[in-house]
């Protein structure tokens, strides 16, 4: 059925929801997108948020692996690890050892950066 919606056109990469939570200058929630493939897609409201469930879940899953999330036309989110370093608490100046850790980035792609920035969309890479 998704394959179907997404032949049939219905479902153009969630536009509405995020030109609707530019405008009110809202935050998109985890509901705002289920309802936006409730919509575009044709599933039904349960349907559409155990879609959006299972991509978040995989997504969750492969960065907690530490691999690469890359979204063609959207951006790339990554794990890095930080090492242990010294650090200083700003109230008093003293010198606090701050422990290593993993961190979450996310790389916006030329896309995305374009379409933030009102400039011309540069074409998509065509894949091999």
């Amino acid at each position: 059925m998704f394959r179907e919606a997404v032949d049939a056109g219905r479902f153009s990469r969630l536009s509405w929801a995020v030109r609707a939570s530019q405008d009110s200058m809202e935050t998109l929630t985890r509901s705002g997108l289920a309802e936006a493939i409730f919509a575009q897609v044709g599933l039904s409201r349960s349907e559409s948020a155990l879609l959006l469930e299972s991509v978040l879940e995989a997504m969750s899953r492969s960065l907690e692996a530490g691999e690469a999330v890359k979204i063609t036309g959207f951006g790339t989110f990554a794990v890095r690890s930080k090492g242990q370093r010294i650090g200083r608490n700003p109230k008093t100046g003293e010198e606090v050892p701050i422990s290593p850790r993993r961190v979450l980035t996310f790389r916006p792609s030329q896309q995305l950066r374009a379409r933030i920035n009102g400039e011309p969309i540069p074409a998509e890479p065509v894949p091999a």
